[in-house]
């Protein structure tokens, strides 16, 4: 896949980290693209898990039936602002589309019933999100700070967070399928 320009960033891609940004919360970070227009944009690191308990108000973590339930860090921002992230088709007056079979948005009646069904959606519970003024994630870009990657469900829900990184740069090949091989502690180089 080539490097392509910004102006194909748009709802549903996926942003990744470069290898430049080595420390902080958007270290290895893959997010996926929830807005993006002349206003700005907005999205979720979909690669960030959170190890936290929740309220039993809006679900039982140690409980959950649904094992396709993961809780994240979606972004720096707003972080006590709760989004969900799911495959769930069936709720679109309360969902946006971004892109085949993934879904932004849902309510805790939602969330709820999908943590006690065993066969339930895949959930991606994310706490805060990442955004960026008019311009300002074009620019990021454009001085190498994200690369832009086609999304895929597949690493959106079923890819282990920790291998997310890597295995979008693979798919990505050329030079970006090397960046990946690139250890996260360099003392192990």
């Amino acid at each position: 896949m080539e490097f392509n320009p910004y102006s194909e960033i748009e709802k549903g891609s996926f942003l990744v980290a470069s290898p430049e940004i080595d420390s902080g919360v958007f270290n290895r970070a893959v997010i996926i693209v929830c807005e993006h227009c002349s206003a700005g944009s907005f999205g979720l690191m979909i690669n960030k898990r959170l190890d936290l308990s929740l309220p039993e108000g809006i679900i039982n973590v140690k409980g959950l039936v649904n094992q396709k339930i993961a809780i994240c860090a979606g972004g720096p921002l707003q972080t006590n602002q709760m989004m969900l992230l799911h495959d769930y088709s069936k709720i679109p007056d309360q969902t946006l589309t971004l892109m085949e079979n993934v879904f932004l948005g849902g309510d805790l009646p939602f969330l709820q019933e999908s943590a006690a069904d065993e066969a339930g959606p895949a959930v991606r519970l994310c706490f805060g999100y990442t955004g960026w003024s008019s311009g300002q994630l074009e620019r990021e870009f454009m001085d190498g700070v994200w690369y832009l990657a086609k999304s895929s469900y597949k690493h959106i829900f079923e890819t282990p967070a920790d291998k997310v990184w890597n295995a979008v740069l693979q798919e990505m090949g050329g030079k970006y399928a090397g960046y990946s091989m690139i250890p996260e502690d360099l003392l192990l180089n």
